[in-house]
């Protein structure tokens, strides 16, 4: 297996700056996993030995898309031994996966939403980020990467300079969050550009926002963590549920692709049955 190991090994190299750190993760345990029960070299792994790797998942109820991660895990390894030479044949190709499973994007509902601004009432700043989380939909790497210069405080809108792709676009927000963030601004001392910032006077990071949100987590006792990417799912779920295009939620999102857009799709049928609900 020392030749398996070598290939994997230099397969990670090669895509190092292509992949993120949880799809090496991710990636590399499947590979481990798979080799450790086949006990072949990777050259001499036939279609039906991942057939029978895969069924030992689905025969213990694993869930589809945790099979179809593995699957693709190995698909993306024999790929690339395509591309170099390695092999002939992709042992991957022609393969029957499970349907993956449609599910609904977990945001907060209205009472979660309101005990999570209530918690944080008593700081201007902390108030601030969860308002512009919620009624922008930003990502928070896009977040910590607002200054003061972006916002047009007249079209109550904000330009979103470092999207994903490094793609500009402008976002709204509301008249609370206006007034949110500006009670919070009125505090500051310090002469940072950015609109939020640490306790020291420095931009706030990913981290420190994903720590405040935690913290109230916790004072909430809810049992699991308030993500800023669940506030954004919590924005674009509001505006689906009250009817807006999708291709709306689309551009306010940032997405490239409508094909991320549609899991809230299935919130409009939601949305028709709680108003059918209301005549009766």
């Amino acid at each position: 297996m020392n030749m398996t190991m070598e290939t994997i090994n230099k397969y990670f190299y090669d895509n190092e700056l292509k992949f993120s750190k949880h799809t090496i993760k991710a990636y590399s345990n499947s590979l481990k996993e798979f080799f450790s029960f086949c006990k072949k070299e990777y050259d001499e792994v036939k279609a039906t030995d991942i057939r029978d790797w895969l069924a030992v998942f689905i025969n213990c109820g694993y869930k589809p898309n945790s099979i179809i991660l593995k699957y693709y895990s190995l698909k993306s390894f024999y790929q690339y031994c395509i591309e170099e030479g390695l092999i002939k044949k992709d042992p991957t190709s022609d393969m029957l996966l499970p349907e993956k499973e449609k599910l609904i994007p977990v945001y907060l509902n209205q009472q979660e939403l309101a005990n999570l601004k209530n918690a944080s009432a008593n700081s201007p700043r902390d108030r601030a980020i969860i308002e512009t989380l919620y009624t922008t939909g930003v990502r928070v790497s896009e977040l910590v990467n607002i200054k003061k210069e972006d916002i047009n405080w007249y079209n109550k809108e904000i330009l979103i300079c470092k999207g994903k792709a490094k793609k500009e676009r402008f976002v709204l927000f509301t008249i609370e969050c206006a007034e949110r963030l500006k009670k919070y601004l009125a505090l500051r001392i310090d002469e940072s550009p950015y609109l939020f910032v640490n306790g020291q006077g420095y931009p706030l990071s990913v981290r420190g926002v994903n720590f405040i949100l935690n913290k109230y987590s916790k004072i909430l006792n809810l049992g699991y963590s308030i993500s800023p990417h669940k506030l954004r799912h919590t924005f674009a779920a509001r505006l689906a549920a009250k009817g807006m295009p999708l291709s709306c939620i689309q551009d306010l999102l940032g997405h490239d692709n409508i094909k991320n857009t549609i899991i809230y799709t299935r919130l409009y049928a939601q949305a028709r049955k709680n108003k059918y609900d209301n005549f009766y």
